[in-house]
């Protein structure tokens, strides 16, 4: 992915955007990311999303109802829409690629927001018409944002917890889940993992778990659900959202790393040795070079 400025940059400035200007996307932004969206790229575990970029339309939205908070979207200017073959690690796939699109279109000004729910039988999937065995797990909003927030907007914000995010101590460890892994001891991973603490997640449940191993730059990526989460998936039958959630988590902790000069790759190899908390899944293992 290519960008005009330092990925942590963009991260840093990117917040969610619910409300829009009544503008189109100018020709020059529309060709930019219909470019993007047409490359094929796999995620870690080996799956490629593919994307199309529609225009917002009369009906798009119903789509959203029913979805709480997501409902809340005033004159997008258009949709990101992916499809991805149900398999180990498509999810997390999905999160990681379509993050990708997102920060692009941060970096070119444009507003976005995740809206994550069963969209494999709604009108956005219409327009990219999954086959068999491929699901619509999320889209997302597009459009020049407003100056000023809209009071929805804040409202919305506030009720997910958008602008608070947990501290180091919750979300990262050393060695076990005992043991608190410090920003001195992350060492040269500080940034990547700062920049995976600022990954947006649905209602902003943050539900990666990271332990650093005892030797090297290895740290594994763990799954922490939430028990409330759980019971509002089973209700409106959505996508398992905090699969996609590590997928965009794991993409802020890549881009940042390798923007940083440090080397490695994805694999699954689960720690040993190590109690995990009930609720709690491995998911994949960073080894940095």
């Amino acid at each position: 992915m290519t960008c005009s400025r330092p990925v942590t940059e963009i991260i840093s400035l990117r917040s969610s955007c619910r409300s829009y200007r009544e503008e189109f996307l100018e020709e020059h932004h529309r060709k930019l990311m219909e470019d993007m969206l047409r490359m094929e790229e796999q995620g870690p575990f080996g799956g490629a999303p593919r994307f199309v970029l529609i225009a917002s339309a009369s009906g798009d939205g119903d789509a959203l109802k029913g979805l709480g908070t997501y409902g809340f979207i005033k004159n997008p200017a258009a949709f990101i829409v992916g499809a991805v073959h149900t398999a180990p690690g498509s999810l997390e796939d999905y999160g990681y690629v379509m993050e990708k699109n997102i920060l692009k279109a941060a970096d070119l000004g444009i507003g976005s927001c995740w809206l994550g729910g069963s969209f494999t039988k709604s009108r956005f999937a219409e327009r990219i018409s999954p086959v068999s065995g491929e699901t619509v797990p999320a889209v997302a909003s597009l459009g020049y944002a407003m100056r000023n927030r809209s009071l929805m907007d804040s409202v919305v914000r506030f009720s997910a917890g958008s602008n608070h995010r947990k501290p180091w101590k919750e979300l990262f460890f050393h060695e076990n889940f005992s043991v608190p892994l410090s920003e001195t001891d992350a060492g040269d991973y500080a940034k990547p993992l700062e920049m995976l603490r600022r990954a947006p997640s649905a209602s902003n449940k943050q539900p990666w778990r990271i332990i650093k191993a005892p030797e090297g730059n290895r740290y594994h990526f763990f799954l922490e659900r939430s028990s409330s989460y759980k019971i509002s998936l089973k209700l409106i039958r959505a996508a398992d959202l905090q699969r996609v959630d590590m997928g965009i988590g794991m993409c802020h902790f890549e881009l940042t790393a390798r923007e940083q000069g440090l080397r490695g790759t994805w694999g699954t190899a689960p720690p040993e040795n190590i109690t995990v908390p009930a609720g709690t899944e491995y998911i994949v293992t960073w080894r940095g070079e």
